[in-house]
């Protein structure tokens, strides 16, 4: 269930991406707040961060090491063979079940998160001559949005590819699950 959990966040983050993206192109002539008073809209970027994993086990619901239910060792009709490294193969009632202990380490990538959606205070604003604007200044100068739609055209395809990858990951994930079903 990670492989889910780590592509639906990364679903989630790149969509909010390109939310941010259309608002930064939707804005890109905005020479007024939200409160109407004159200033020109700042571009958005989302700031991501992985989501780490903490140092965790997981183990097939009897514990590590296998036993029949009640307790007792594998009896006759059934069959345990267990590997090196602690997955265990049985067969019960002509069944066969695989129990893997799975281990992460701390600090794993798991995920991604949204940390925040800033301003761009580093890119300058353009400022154009206009005198017979509203919003010009006393020299005739309008302050125009730092968004370059070059720039958010690129962005958007970046993170559309992202989403799409993402979709193509977690396909893949749910056809392997399919397939373990079916075995």
């Amino acid at each position: 269930m990670d492989a889910y959990d780590i592509t639906a966040s990364a679903l989630t983050a790149q969509r909010l991406r390109m939310d941010t993206i259309s608002s930064n192109l939707a804005n890109v002539n905005t020479t007024r707040k939200a409160d109407g008073s004159i200033g020109a809209y700042h571009r958005r970027n989302v700031v991501f961060s992985p989501i780490l994993a903490e140092s965790k086990s997981k183990f097939a619901p009897n514990g590590s090491d296998f036993r029949p239910e009640g307790g007792s060792s594998v009896g006759s009709g059934e069959l345990a063979m267990r590997s090196s490294s602690g997955a265990a193969l049985t067969q019960s009632n002509g069944q066969m079940m695989l129990h893997a202990s799975i281990s992460t380490t701390a600090n794993a990538p798991a995920g991604v998160q949204v940390v925040g959606i800033e301003e761009d205070t580093e890119t300058p604003m353009k400022m154009v001559y206009d005198p017979g604007n509203p919003d010009a200044d006393g020299k005739g100068y309008v302050e125009l949005p730092n968004v370059n739609v070059v720039t958010e055209m690129v962005d958007m395809i970046s993170a559309s590819r992202a989403y799409e990858a993402n979709v193509t990951a977690l396909q893949s994930t749910k056809g392997m699950a399919q397939s373990a079903l079916e075995l």
